[in-house]
């Protein structure tokens, strides 16, 4: 039996840009706009990553890697959400913690992300060395409405339960 569990959620937002690679869920987005930001920009990694910090109350993804240190320049969001795991695990407060499940929305007009939603799925798992059936990636739009629906950004949400 589990002695805690814990949920965390995440929500981030990148402005899209021409020029620029398009990385979501760890998986390169073909598109003519991408995502800009100090990493690679995955929106998608990085609610993930605040999720599990949410989950243990240990900050968020700027307090342990902030977009100030040159170190984390263009950076793989992969890299980060694996060290976010170490971060999360290694303050264990005397107990083994797994996550039970990872659920994400991912709003965005354009590129459709459909195709590929199970690459993403597949990625995020391989990261966080977790069943692919625990790991939940959705799309949708915003209908047109704001930034989002303007295709100006991207946005994404997770919630991620840990138990111990």
């Amino acid at each position: 039996m589990w002695q805690d569990m814990r949920i965390g959620t995440g929500y981030d937002v990148h402005r899209l840009a021409d020029g620029k690679e398009l990385w979501l869920g760890g998986v390169r987005v073909p598109h003519e706009k991408g995502a800009v930001g100090h990493s690679d920009a995955d929106v998608l990694l990085h609610v993930i990553c605040d999720a599990l910090l949410g989950a243990r109350a240990l900050g968020d993804i700027g307090t342990h890697f902030p977009d100030t240190d040159p170190n984390f320049k263009g950076i793989d969001s992969k890299i980060l959400l694996a060290r976010t795991w170490d971060i999360v695990r290694a303050d264990a407060e005397g107990g083994d913690w797994s996550i039970l499940n990872v659920d994400t929305t991912l709003c965005l007009e354009q590129p459709k992300v459909r195709g590929i939603v199970d690459q993403m799925r597949a990625c995020i798992s391989e990261v966080l060395d977790l069943h692919i059936d625990r790991v939940s990636v959705k799309a949708t739009t915003t209908e047109g409405l704001g930034f989002v629906g303007e295709q100006r950004g991207v946005s994404a949400h997770a919630v991620v339960l840990l138990v111990r």
